[in-house]
């Protein structure tokens, strides 16, 4: 049974909150918009696409719950438009959840321009387009997972393939089923995983916290490695894949990433893009530990893994230069 970090049904939602991971699995009931966004700030969701899914469903439980509260079109259209600014607010570096308020405050000025439309069909519309939006990252995650796994195998030419893993990529980060961390279970669920090793992720330990809990929930073979460690990995561990989380042509994502890709690359590793303690320190050192950067393009060899199929980084820039669709492009899902 795959890990389940959001639970929602018409009126409800109840997340796993990740601070008291991996010791606790709480999950704590969102009713409002407020109570989404204090989540979200205090991280107890995190990953971009979770912030966007879990922001955009508390909009969706409130709307549920004020059923008949609205005095009119107009006002509901100013509640759902200031409730996405507000969200967007808890976290501004994650951009799917801006991407979100966009679209979907763009749906709700056109659909409340509608000459029959009601306070009862624009909160219908608005919850519909929410729930859409959760089905939909969900089967893109399963996507990514068939064509990562597809190609790699592929590329590998082997029956079975150890892959490395950065930072946590699953379903504590998403809808459900996850884009990197999906690849991998995508590979065990086909009889073509070997191992897992996962990086602990510093400075915020999103590995070793949350991806090898995942990867214990599913009974994934898995081992946890010290981020210093991938280099000898790959040397000694046979590992053929690594794979990160997709976001740019240049990838955002933990600032040791772009170590560990320089070894990757001299052990021919095919390295791919799928979308501390600070205790520990003698008194009065300061610290210096920025929780992201960017990763030069060139160094991800592989590939970048879509809902569409898997793509360089020179096709995708070109496809986004040129507005052409990536499903263009792409390959069937198997």
């Amino acid at each position: 049974m795959s890990l389940e970090a959001i639970r929602y049904r018409r009126g409800s939602l109840q997340i796993l909150n990740q601070l008291l991971l991996p010791q606790q699995s709480c999950f704590e009931e969102i009713g409002s918009v407020r109570q989404g966004w204090e989540a979200i700030r205090a991280m107890k969701v995190r990953g971009a696409p979770a912030i966007a899914i879990v922001g955009c469903l508390s909009l969706a439980v409130e709307l549920d719950g004020r059923a008949g509260t609205e005095q009119s079109v107009s006002s509901l259209k100013t509640f759902v438009l200031d409730s996405l600014s507000y969200l967007v607010s808890a976290r501004p570096t994650a951009v799917n959840m801006a991407w979100a308020a966009q679209e979907l405050g763009a749906f709700v000025c056109q659909e409340a321009q509608r000459a029959a439309v009601t306070t009862k069909s624009l909160r219908e519309s608005v919850i519909q387009w929410v729930e859409a939006m959760l089905d939909k990252d969900l089967q893109d995650n399963k996507n990514i997972g068939k064509l990562g796994a597809h190609h790699l195998l592929q590329r590998a030419q082997k029956d079975k393939v150890t892959v490395m893993t950065h930072c946590n990529t699953g379903s504590l980060a998403t809808a459900g089923y996850g884009t990197a961390l999906g690849v991998i279970r995508s590979l065990h669920a086909m009889g073509h995983l070997e191992h897992v090793y996962c990086t602990e992720t510093r400075p915020y330990n999103q590995g070793a916290r949350l991806t090898a809990y995942e990867l214990v929930y599913e009974r994934i073979p898995a081992t946890l490695i010290a981020d210093s460690m991938a280099s000898v990995a790959m040397k000694e561990k046979g590992v053929t894949g690594k794979c990160h989380v997709i976001s740019l042509i240049d990838t955002d994502v933990g600032p040791r990433l772009r170590l560990m890709l320089v070894p990757a690359n001299k052990h021919s590793s095919l390295s791919y893009s799928a979308g501390g303690l600070k205790s520990l320190r003698s008194a009065g050192i300061g610290i210096w530990n920025p929780a992201f950067d960017v990763t030069p393009h060139d160094l991800i060899t592989g590939g970048i893994v879509t809902e569409f199929g898997v793509f360089t980084p020179a096709e995708l820039r070109a496809a986004l230069s040129s507005n052409q669709r990536l499903s263009a492009l792409g390959q069937t899902v198997p």
